[in-house]
């Protein structure tokens, strides 16, 4: 591998020299080659496999104030001067821009360790009976748990190398996975799905029995639930309906998006956007984090941005681009999701913190109240105004315990709202790849049947 960047390093020097040899004033490469496995497993048997490979490069090139793209998937180095003409060709049809920048060279975190060895030399056969036993573990914690929907083990390899013309060469490489399981409990005539998940960087710590455990306690939980009537009272959410909503706010936080007018928070800077313990975090550098890498899309060093400090409003996420335009400094949130695309300002590892409570203590505090487990069809979510309508499911709490479990509910409002009540965090943060969030206590939130 070391040979392997070494020779990547220099063809991403070499195509940034024949851009710059081509009449470009300033040029990027961005090179990343990425594998992926997808086991998916039914009824005992692999019900589909997939391996995928893919490599390329894009080319990035600034000609005075005016910036060029291209892109080629593989790489050759006879391809490098045909790559360079085309993205200087493409720059000097683009209309002019003064904030286009390309970042110097930097030093950047050594110790992030992201990249499993074991990932690689573990054989196929033995992530096969990995899918197998999340499916056996799910299938075998009650008799009521007759269907597998899917139950899949994935995995991501990939290397990065980037280069540019202000003398910053750099590069790193990563893996993860996770093990993804959706059973079906039934029970006269009612039919319930329950779901699970873990994302790791190390394939050692993947645990298939839990996995498969809770996703059919889910499933189980819910037989019997019923709808009830129109109500607004306290919430408890599941780390997981907390993480859906946490990303209807996510764009939010883009500097790009304030720049646009399509932020909700644009004009809300140093002022109160949500409850005392609401503390909001994008980091990149963090520990064990799916999100996780030296640098950004551009090159940046990563590092953590507080954005939220106790309800506080106290930062955007920037890329170079959008620094400029604002007269700061990129927060190494340059997103680049692949070398198909120039960057664009993205969140890494973005989470709410964990508070201090147990879950169980934040049921405690509600006399009656609900429990939400599941919310469907966030996707309808205005990421610009906030404003939600989305069909919900999750169990009612009466004094302070689960009892009878509901569905063909909707819960309503505004995401601005929900923080601004939000009363306390658990200190379970669950992320879902790049995003996480504790169970949180919501003081009303309106549930109509």
């Amino acid at each position: 591998m070391v040979d392997a960047f070494a020779r990547e390093r220099e063809m991403a020097v070499d195509l940034v020299r024949a851009a710059l040899a081509k009449g470009a004033s300033a040029a990027e490469a961005y090179l990343a080659e990425e594998e992926e496995l997808v086991i998916e497993v039914r009824d005992e048997r692999v019900e589909d496999l997939k391996i995928a490979r893919e490599r390329g490069i894009g080319l990035r090139v600034l000609q005075g104030q005016r910036l060029g793209f291209a892109y080629v998937t593989g790489w050759s180095p006879a391809s490098f001067a045909r790559l360079a003409e085309e993205a200087v060709a493409n720059a000097g049809a683009a209309s002019v821009d003064p904030y286009y920048t390309l970042p110097p060279p930097a030093v950047y975190a050594q110790d992030l360790d992201l990249y499993d060895q074991q990932m690689e030399e573990v054989p196929l056969a033995a992530k096969i009976d990995l899918a197998l036993a999340l499916e056996r573990a799910g299938r075998d914690y009650d008799p009521r748990v007759r269907l597998t929907e899917s139950c899949n083990y994935e995995e991501h390899r990939f290397r990065v190398v980037l280069a540019n013309s202000q003398g910053l060469v750099a590069a790193y490489r990563g893996s993860n996975c996770g093990l993804e399981a959706v059973l079906v409990a039934s029970a006269n005539g009612d039919n319930e799905t329950g779901f699970h998940f873990q994302y790791s960087l190390k394939y050692a710590a993947l645990n298939p029995e839990e996995v498969g455990r809770k996703a059919a306690a889910k499933a189980v939980q819910m037989l019997g639930a019923r709808p009830i009537t129109p109500r607004r009272v306290p919430v408890v959410m599941d780390p997981y309906v907390a993480v859906n909503f946490l990303g209807v706010l996510a764009p939010s936080f883009s500097a790009d998006a304030v720049q646009k007018g399509r932020s909700l928070l644009a004009d809300k800077l140093e002022q109160r956007v949500g409850g005392r313990s609401v503390n909001i975090v994008d980091d990149g550098l963090l520990p064990g984090g799916l999100a996780s890498a030296p640098f950004d899309g551009e090159g940046v060093p990563s590092r953590r941005n507080l954005l939220v400090e106790q309800g506080v409003l106290r930062g955007f996420l920037h890329n170079s681009y959008t620094a400029a335009k604002a007269g700061t400094v990129s927060t190494g949130n340059a997103a680049r999701g692949s070398f198909r695309s120039i960057p664009t300002v993205g969140t890494t590892n973005f989470y709410l913190a964990a508070g201090d409570a147990a879950p169980e203590a934040l049921l405690g505090q509600v006399s009656t109240g609900l429990y939400l487990t599941q919310v469907m069809g966030m996707h309808t979510a205005n990421p610009v105004s906030g404003d939600f309508s989305v069909g919900a499911a999750g169990c009612l709490i009466e004094h302070g315990k689960l009892t009878t479990p509901v569905r063909g509910i909707t819960v309503a409002g505004n995401i601005l709202d929900i923080l601004e009540a939000i009363e306390a965090c658990g200190h379970d943060l669950t992320f879902v790849a790049g995003r996480g969030a504790p169970s949180i206590l919501v003081g009303r939130l309106t549930i109509s049947g």
